[in-house]
């Protein structure tokens, strides 16, 4: 029998190593900026083009290498960053395996031109699929520039399973901040599709913070610090008010690399317990500092992953200070990011003219007559004017007491269906009227029909009643915006700027009125009219970080999750006390739905309790 074991080539060793270390061109970008923070670089560029399916280029400035090196780095386990196994319990540089240039030389185009200090002419290195095609001196500056080209090109099927390119850029972008965050003396600047998205400067941690994530999170974070023997560690986390009901802004980074741990991360929410409300999540850029004696950091590929010798006393560490911090700066005004910036102004690009405000008034409008009309500017399409729904909500526009017959009729016995319509519904309208609400544990409504008491969860109510007012402006075109006063600025981060633009034609039909500032800003000039002015950023912020959650799903309805996500973040929240007049008006807007029994995310809203079961209850 002959033999049947066989060494595989090197070309499909590497491609199968690229399965484990490039799965996308983030997962590129990821090994091509950890190479030149390796390399000592002060200043370092990533350039990129269609999401990194055409290009992905890195300029670095670093210690470059020589003509044996530049060939020999990209042979599988050639690597600067250890010599013996010793050395895997001492690594403090990024990339240790020796894999990763081997790996995208084995699904791409690649070409380096590398120079070091003391070298007149550097080296270029023009790889493909694994096969040297050429190598020769060249003029480049000190430093390394590595491009990676036409990723996958060798391999169609996974090229084939990359995602859309919004998709793919926000993947890049991740990587990007998370290793600009921890470098945070070194200069970067992102470039995609010849955009300049990113442009870092050298700068303290809580600056590179602000740069990345906008001016806005110096109000939102406190600082952290703690010198212990087992680890040693400084940063930020988020304050309470600001937690978000998505995981988003959330580092964590041992001895300067960026890890996944659900156990350190565990560490951080448990100190908000009772601060924030359940699935919800705070923000925190953490740095610890751990002997790497007892790290291990080599159980993953990807070297995102980590083992801890001391785990559980540094979860402990690391809660106490959280809630140190939480309790020591909760009556600190705001956190100086930057001393030597007074003003956070974005000048408005040339030509640029704002809108002037409009405001529609009706002029047969008479306070003092009881059958006069009456309008609101908020909403000049709305025959009627409500009461807010908690302190929260102010102005809402509603459709008044005219609830349609089809959404009492569940309400109503048998011998009612024999009534004429108008009887019907002029008794329920009546009915609801006159009926008393109260509410309980600041979170339901009770009231009584004649099928029996009813309780309305308030918060899932709401829901329903924005999102179907903000559906049906949708399919009408009708969006009557709120006009502001004073126009609002929003700044974004480059990536959820681009999401932005995409999600504008949805938003305008909403009844926003936003457009491009420069510099990642937006101007906002009107908004729809349940929306607060101060909550503008927050709510957009939201809306974004829904709509990245719901792209990964493959037949999601990009208008349908927007009015979801902004349904949620509108609506009144548990623990909000509700006037009489408000509690009966939310009610009357849930009956005038046309799905009044279940929120928008599937949950019901209501639940009734006829006589039969009240009786059934007390007998039991």
């Amino acid at each position: 029998m002959s033999d049947i074991i066989n060494i595989l080539p090197d070309s499909v060793a590497n491609q199968i190593a690229a399965g484990e270390v490039v799965d996308r061109p983030a997962s590129a970008v990821k090994e091509l900026l950890e190479n030149a923070m390796d390399a000592g670089a002060t200043s370092i560029q990533l350039i990129v083009k269609d999401a990194g399916r055409s290009l992905i280029q890195v300029i670095d400035n670093g210690c470059g290498m020589s003509d044996s090196d530049a060939r020999l780095c990209f042979e599988r386990h050639a690597t600067s960053k250890i010599h013996k196994a010793d050395d895997l319990f001492a690594i403090r540089s990024m990339g240790f395996r020796g894999e990763a240039l081997a790996s995208i030389a084995a699904v791409a185009q690649v070409e380096m031109k590398t120079r070091q200090y003391d070298n007149e002419l550097g080296t270029m290195v023009v790889i493909e699929a694994s096969d040297v095609k050429e190598q020769s001196p060249c003029t480049c500056p000190v430093g390394t520039s590595i491009a990676v080209k036409n990723l996958f090109f060798n391999i169609p099927a996974r090229r084939n399973f990359l995602k859309k390119d919004s998709i793919e850029l926000s993947h890049i972008e991740e990587i990007f901040k998370r290793i600009a965050l921890v470098n945070y003396k070194t200069d970067f600047t992102f470039h995609h599709n010849g955009k300049l998205l990113y442009d870092l400067r050298a700068s303290n941690f809580a600056q590179r913070i602000a740069a990345i994530f906008g001016s806005h999170f110096k109000e939102r974070l406190y600082p952290i610090e703690e010198k212990t023997e087992p680890v040693s560690l400084f940063g930020y986390v988020g304050k309470a008010e600001y937690a978000k009901r998505a995981r988003g802004e959330q580092y964590i980074f041992v001895n300067g690399r960026y890890i996944k741990h659900p156990f350190l991360s565990a560490a951080i929410e448990k100190a908000y317990t009772e601060l924030i409300p359940e699935r919800s999540y705070p923000s925190y850029f953490v740095m610890l500092e751990v002997d790497p004696m007892k790290l291990d950091v080599n159980i993953h590929p990807t070297k995102t992953e980590v083992r801890f010798v001391d785990e559980s006393i540094i979860f402990a560490i690391l809660r106490a200070a959280t809630k140190k911090a939480l309790g020591q700066f909760s009556l600190a005004t705001q956190l100086e990011f930057n001393p030597a910036t007074d003003l956070d102004f974005t000048p408005a690009p040339p030509g640029y003219t704002p809108e002037v405000p409009k405001v529609d008034l009706d002029p047969t409008y008479n306070p003092f007559s009881s059958t006069g009309h009456s309008t609101t500017i908020r909403d000049s399409h709305t025959s009627h004017t409500s009461p807010g729904y908690g302190s929260e909500r102010n102005h809402m526009d509603v459709r008044g007491s005219q609830v349609p017959l089809s959404a009492y009729e569940n309400f109503f016995g048998e011998n009612d269906s024999c009534q004429p319509e108008s009887n019907k519904m002029s008794e329920a309208s009546h009915e609801l009227r006159t009926s008393e609400s109260i509410q309980f544990a600041s979170r339901y409504i009770i009231t009584t029909l004649k099928s029996g008491l009813v309780i309305i969860d308030q918060q899932r109510a709401h829901e329903r009643i924005i999102y179907e007012r903000l559906m049906d402006r949708r399919m009408s075109h009708h969006a009557a915006p709120q006009q502001l006063m004073f126009p609002v600025n929003c700044r974004f981060n480059a990536a959820d700027s681009e999401l932005l633009k995409e999600l504008t034609p949805t938003l305008s039909e909403l009844g926003f009125i936003l457009s491009p500032l420069g510099q990642n800003t937006f101007v906002v000039t009107a908004t729809p009219p349940e929306i607060k002015e101060g909550a503008i950023q927050e709510l957009l912020e939201k809306t974004i970080a829904d709509y990245k959650g719901s792209m990964v799903q493959k037949f999601s309805d990009r208008d349908q999750s927007v009015c979801l996500s902004m349904a949620r973040n509108i609506a009144t929240r548990q623990g909000s006390v509700l006037k009489a007049e408000e509690m009966q008006q939310l009610i009357a807007d849930l009956f005038s739905c046309q799905a009044p029994n279940i929120s928008p995310s599937g949950k019901p809203t209501m639940f009734i309790m006829g006589e039969h079961d009240i009786a059934d209850k007390l007998n039991s």
